[in-house]
């Protein structure tokens, strides 16, 4: 009678409760999924700035007439005529505009400085004229003061750039972590790519994709400061903590910064302090700059240098930490081994 031939060896089958790992896979997918969707899907325009140009009575009229129709939607400035609220555009301090300064009205957007914004915009030039209509008055214009590129319109180029400068960051800060030694030289590594990773990706974005314009090499240095950033706060991260550092470094860029950082939308538009936050951090800031530098010559993006810096300047100190400890360390062996 023939009989079943005995499992090889090592061929055993895992123990059930190994296969519950899967319930651990289905928390991480779910995690992702509400990092990633949860800021888009409730987003809303709220406090979003912009101007009004024109006396204070019609300033007031339009106001309170935008009010009824998007409660607490917009933080108003009130400016005296069209260049001052065309300085506050090309400045960064709003959006857009309304103007009826000049008696005909018109909404100035700036859909360079974020397309779901001059959208809505458009919107209420479209409510403003029905209203407009029904008291004979002309239709209200809309006047595209700082457009993006003719050969990306939309802007998509641009905002699916955000995640692959992230991911860029994150490998470069894995790669060095696990194959160079010595603090100084992952350093200089980290530099190294992002300054040839900037040059690249702001070559691919302003030469062959036309997302970009402005000045490239102002360009490349946005892009290079953001990587620069992200894989220095994460090897500085490693450096303190090991591999839990680069587990928190890759949860806070991946999972927080990337998705609140109002690239696609504005940071206004993000759910309640979820945008402020998002410009806090390196992919937020980094977005901000690079909006600057290609189409408003490098107006509004002060504060977010200042953030890029400043986390650039925490990775720096947390390598220099771990380094000095671990200097300090080999030099107190030395004695107690002779």
């Amino acid at each position: 009678m023939a009989t079943q031939a005995p499992l090889a060896s090592g061929t055993a089958p895992s123990p059930w409760p190994t296969v519950a790992a899967v319930a651990a896979l289905t928390a991480i997918i779910s995690v992702l999924l509400i990092a990633f969707a949860w800021p888009s899907v409730r987003s809303s325009v709220h406090d979003v700035p912009i101007a009004i140009a024109g006396p204070s009575a019609a300033v007031e009229r339009i106001a309170a007439a935008l009010d009824q129709r998007q409660p607490n939607a917009f933080d108003i400035t009130a400016v005296a005529d069209t260049a001052a609220a065309e300085r506050l555009i090309r400045d960064r301090d709003v959006y857009g505009a309304i103007d009826v300064s000049s008696g005909a009205p018109q909404v100035i957007i700036a859909t360079a400085g974020n397309t779901a914004v001059a959208q809505t915009l458009t919107g209420v030039a479209a409510g403003l004229g029905q209203a407009q209509s029904q008291g004979g008055a002309p239709a209200v214009a809309v006047r595209d003061l700082v457009a993006l590129p003719a050969g990306d319109p939309r802007g998509a180029g641009l905002s699916a750039a955000a995640l692959p400068l992230v991911m860029g960051g994150l490998l470069t800060a894995v790669l060095l972590s696990r194959l160079v030694r010595g603090t100084a030289r992952r350093v200089a590594g980290s530099l190294a790519f992002a300054a040839t990773g900037g040059l690249a990706v702001a070559a691919i974005l302003q030469f062959w994709f036309g997302s970009l314009s402005g000045s490239y090499p102002a360009n490349a240095a946005a892009i290079a400061l953001t990587i620069a950033a992200t894989a220095m706060t994460i090897l500085g991260l490693e450096a303190v903590l090991g591999v839990a550092g680069l587990g928190l470094g890759a949860v806070t860029m991946m999972l927080i910064g990337n998705p609140l950082s109002g690239t696609a939308t504005a940071p206004e538009m993000l759910p309640g302090w979820t945008g402020a936050l998002g410009q806090l951090l390196p992919p937020g800031a980094g977005g901000r700059v690079l909006r600057s530098t290609a189409f408003f010559d490098g107006h509004g993006a002060a504060q977010s240098v200042t953030v890029l810096l400043a986390w650039l300047a925490l990775g720096v100190i947390l390598c220099a930490a771990s380094g000095l400890r671990t200097h300090r360390s080999a030099a107190a062996a030395v004695p107690a081994m002779a």
